[in-house]
């Protein structure tokens, strides 16, 4: 290459030399600044990489109380100015709930929502959300071991209560049959666990139980058979309609013993989800009452904290701002238990139910 010489040359050298200096002081600026950033943390590009993106774990999708929280999250993440990852399903199996968080984490999420689906098992990838500084939140169902911000969750014990109570005030006597759901899960065992006990109150009731772990066509095997045993069965506990209704319902059809509500022959029957599924079976009379679990709340209020996580802020046990408790499950972990309200013909319509929202 040839070099240009003369006075040309003289002012393009100097003019080459005083952008280098610029350039070395604005390196030297913005180094500075970094720095700056870093330790107090008041840059507003620094906020936006603590941030970070949020994971979502959907447990399932195949029951519709998860496809309405599903839909839930991308409408209160973009009020929220929260930046999601694509939700994931991992169909039930835990051991791929686990391999999904790990994922997230790998994909530079800062923090997750998850529903877990094992209570235990999903204590690994708490650890290693722990371990990389990644934030959880748990929804719908409290793990019993590992750290998360908050777990989002209504009150699974009064789900069994209410069940019962709705029962024991319409039944007089004879067999009661509940279909369990996944007794791994905390909220299979809540809801169990407090009907059984409830149930003692009402000694002309006899129980029967089905453990069908949250799968509908367990459900329906099992209660052809019982019922070909027992046909006589007066009331049935679902423990989740998303995943029951269907099957129960089509099983009572098809052994001749659905009569609608007010019919003698009855077979009075409570289920647990809000669905609109389980919503115009009340109309129709072919069920009597559910537990609305608030599918909006759990996508609400599992990225408001979140988000607050991600902010650093902290809760304390006691009353919230929306008609809730915040409750310390065991040192460090604590759950804010939402309202979940019961639902009869005498207010199957009322438009503040989540389920009456969905299109």
């Amino acid at each position: 290459m040839a070099f240009a010489t003369g006075p040309y040359a003289a002012r393009r050298l100097i003019q080459t030399r005083k952008a280098r200096a610029s350039l070395r002081l604005a390196a030297k600026t913005l180094g500075a600044a970094a720095v700056c950033a870093a330790a107090f943390g008041v840059s507003g590009m620094a906020q936006a990489a603590d941030a970070g993106k949020v994971g979502l774990g959907l447990p399932l999708l195949t029951s519709p109380f998860w496809q309405s929280y599903n839909n839930y999250l991308g409408v209160y993440a973009k009020q929220m100015g929260i930046d999601i990852l694509a939700p994931v399903n991992s169909n039930n199996d835990p051991a791929q709930q686990i391999t999904d968080m790990n994922n997230m984490v790998n994909l530079g999420a800062k923090g997750i929502v998850v529903g877990p689906i094992d209570s235990a098992a999903i204590s690994r990838a708490l650890d290693n959300a722990a371990q990389k500084n990644v934030k959880v939140v748990a929804v719908d169902v409290a793990p019993t071991q590992g750290n998360v911000a908050m777990v989002v969750r209504a009150d699974n014990h009064a789900y069994g209560e209410k069940a019962c109570k709705y029962i024991g005030e319409h039944v007089k006597s004879g067999k009661v049959v509940q279909i369990m759901g996944d007794l791994a899960s905390v909220n299979g065992r809540d809801r169990s666990e407090a009907f059984r006990a409830c149930l003692k109150q009402y000694p002309s009731l006899s129980l029967l139980e089905i453990p069908a772990g949250w799968k509908g066509d367990v459900a329906a095997s099992a209660l052809d058979s019982l019922l070909t045993a027992n046909p006589d069965v007066k009331a049935i506990y679902m423990q989740a309609g998303g995943v029951y209704l269907s099957p129960t319902l089509q099983t009572l059809r098809r052994k001749q013993l659905l009569f609608p509500a007010g019919d003698a022959k009855h077979i009075v029957i409570v289920s647990n989800d809000g669905i609109p599924q389980e919503y115009e079976a009340i109309r129709k009379g072919e069920i009597d009452a559910t537990i609305s679990q608030p599918a909006d709340l759990y996508a609400k209020y599992g990225l408001y904290y979140i988000k607050a996580a991600l902010e650093g802020k902290t809760f304390k046990p006691g009353k919230t701002d929306h008609d809730s408790n915040i409750v310390q499950l065991q040192p460090g972990v604590l759950e804010d238990q939402l309202p979940a309200p019961l639902v009869t013909k005498q207010n199957v319509d009322d438009k503040n139910l989540w389920g009456n929202t969905v299109k």
